[in-house]
Order: structure tokens, then sequence, then C-alpha cells
């Protein structure tokens, strides 16, 4: 049996996806990465790439020092609703009083504000659109993004990577 040739729909379809995914690696490689930016934020308190792997969980170094995500639903701070503190996981700054803790529906712990001089800011296009990258003042650790769709009284969604916190009871 001999095979049909090409239609130039199905030619034109391969070769736009084949585009496609050379410019996504092409995008991901040359974008701006996330461990650079964080490199480059100043920040008090610094310690070398050794010293994180060491201090950190593998999954706390991948958010924190390297600007990963992780899953929705899955941190434990998700169901945290005792009175305390939300702490930075590098470096121990508390950023988020629990009384501005609620529940987002997004699978990530979610705040309506932060606690004064707590964190920092920095545009965020890793994902070919522009959003605001949340980082800790003190290590410059990517903590995740802040979006203009919260609760009053702000009006802000701190949405937070869990394993980029940890939790301190009051």
């Amino acid at each position: 049996m001999t095979q049909q040739p090409s239609s130039p729909d199905r030619r034109l379809f391969l070769g736009l996806c084949a585009s496609a995914a050379v410019a996504v690696v092409a995008w991901r490689l040359f974008d701006s990465d996330g461990a650079a930016a964080i490199a480059a934020t100043p920040a008090a308190f610094k310690l070398s790439d050794a010293e994180w792997h060491k201090r950190l969980s593998p999954a706390a170094y991948a958010v924190l020092r390297q600007a990963s995500t992780e899953q929705p639903y899955s941190s434990p701070l998700n169901n945290e609703h005792r009175r305390g503190t939300f702490a930075c996981a590098g470096c121990a700054l508390p950023l988020f009083a629990s009384a501005t803790k609620f529940d987002s529906g997004t699978g990530w712990p979610s705040f309506y504000d932060h606690l004064p001089r707590a964190i920092g800011e920095r545009s965020d296009t890793s994902i070919g659109e522009a959003r605001t990258e949340v980082h800790c003042a003190r290590c410059a650790g990517h903590l995740g993004h802040v979006f203009d769709d919260g609760p009053k009284p702000t009006g802000l969604r701190y949405c937070m990577n869990g394993v980029a916190m940890r939790f301190v009871a009051a």
C-alpha cells in the first residue's frame, strides 16, 4: 500500500508546531531567568549557592532561589488557620500576618496585605505576560506574585508559594 503525500494543510500545521516548540525553548533559555533576577536583586541576607542548597529543601530551593512554582493545593499552609505569622523559609523574615490570609480558591496561600518592609516587587515576564513578582525584602527569595483581584480592604491577592514560607504560631 502506498502512502499518500502529506497535504499542504498538514505540512503547514506540523511546521507551525515545530516553530512554536523552538520558540518556547528559546524563550525559556533566553528570557529573563528567575535565578538571575533573584541574584541581581540587592539583599541584606546573602548566602552562597551551596549554603542555600544546605539550608533549604529541594522544593524550597527551586521556588526561593530559582523562581519556580509549587503545584497548586500541595502546601499544608493552605489549611493553616491559626493565629500567627508566615515567615520566609529562607531567612525567617516575618512576611504576612495570619489575619490577612484568605482562601482565594487558587490552591496557593493567599493574603490581602503584607507586613511593613517585608516584601519587594519586580516585573516578571517569564510566562510571556507582565506580572508583578513578590520577593522577600531580606534575602530576595521568590515568594510568588501579587494580583489586583483580592478582597477589601486592599483589593490585592498576594498568591504565595507555601514552600517558600514557614508558619510561626502566636
